[in-house]
C-alpha cells in the first residue's frame, strides 16, 4: 500500500485522471465479465433446445424462450415467434429487426473503452511533459550549487512514473476490449447460424400447413 502511495504521488497530477480511468475500467471490465459469462455459459444450450422443441412442439419452445428471456438470441427468438400469423419474409425481417436491436447491448461500454485506451498514454505523455519542465526548471546548469537536486529528481521520477501508469491502464484495458471484442464476433455469428436455423424451421412448418390455415405459435 505505501509504495502505491509513493508511485501514486510520484506521478504528479495526471495519476488523478489516471486513477479514475483504471476505476471505471475495472468496473465495466466487471460487468462485461459477468455478462459474458452468462451468455457463453447458458445460450448455446438454450438455443439448441429451443430448436429442438421447437421441431416438436412450437409452444413448449416459446416457453422456454420466456423463462430465458434475459439472453440476447432468446429475446430475438421471441420477438419473431410470438408474431401473429407471418409470412416467411416477416419472419425473416422480425429476425433481422431484433438482432440490431440486440447490437448495442452486445457493444455495451466499447466507446468507453476506446476512450481510455486513447486518453491514458495522452495523460501519460502529459505527465512526462510536465515532469521534464519541473526537472529543467530546477536544474541550474554552469551552476550545482544553484541546482535543486529533489526537485531534478521528482520531475524525472513524474516523467517516469506517469509515462508508465498511462501505459499500464491503457494496456489492461485493451486486453479486455479486445476480448470482448472477440465475443462480440463471435456472437454475431452465432445469432446469424442460429437465425438461420429457426428461420428453417418455420419454413417448415409453414410449408405445411394448408393456405387457408393463419397459423401462428401460441403463446
Amino acid at each position: 500500500m505505501d509504495n502505491f502511495i509513493y508511485i501514486f504521488r510520484a506521478g504528479g497530477i495526471v495519476s488523478w485522471p489516471l486513477l479514475a480511468s483504471s476505476i471505471a475500467a475495472v468496473a465495466l471490465i466487471l460487468e462485461r465479465l459477468v455478462f459474458w459469462f452468462k451468455v457463453n455459459q447458458r445460450q448455446r444450450r438454450v438455443v439448441r433446445e429451443v430448436l429442438r422443441l421447437y421441431s416438436q412442439n412450437p409452444d413448449s419452445a416459446i416457453k422456454k424462450l420466456q423463462v430465458n428471456a434475459d439472453l440476447p438470441l432468446a429475446r430475438i427468438f421471441l420477438e419473431a415467434l410470438e408474431l401473429d400469423s407471418p409470412n416467411i419474409e416477416e419472419f425473416r425481417l422480425v429476425l433481422e429487426s431484433a438482432a440490431q436491436a440486440e447490437i448495442p447491448v452486445l457493444k455495451r461500454f466499447n466507446t468507453i473503452f476506446d476512450t481510455i485506451i486513447t486518453l491514458s498514454p495522452l495523460f501519460g505523455l502529459l505527465g512526462t511533459v510536465l515532469g521534464l519542465i519541473t526537472t529543467f526548471d530546477s536544474l541550474k546548469l554552469g551552476d550545482a550549487a544553484g541546482t535543486n537536486a529533489a526537485g531534478v529528481t521528482g520531475g524525472i521520477s513524474e516523467a517516469l512514473v506517469s509515462t508508465a501508469m498511462g501505459l499500464v491502464v491503457a494496456i489492461f484495458t485493451l486486453v479486455f476490449a479486445n476480448m470482448f471484442r472477440g465475443f462480440y464476433l463471435q456472437q454475431i455469428a452465432f445469432m446469424q447460424e442460429a437465425g438461420g436455423q429457426l428461420e428453417l424451421l418455420y419454413r417448415h412448418h409453414y410449408e405445411k400447413l394448408p393456405r387457408e390455415s393463419n397459423y401462428a405459435p401460441t403463446r
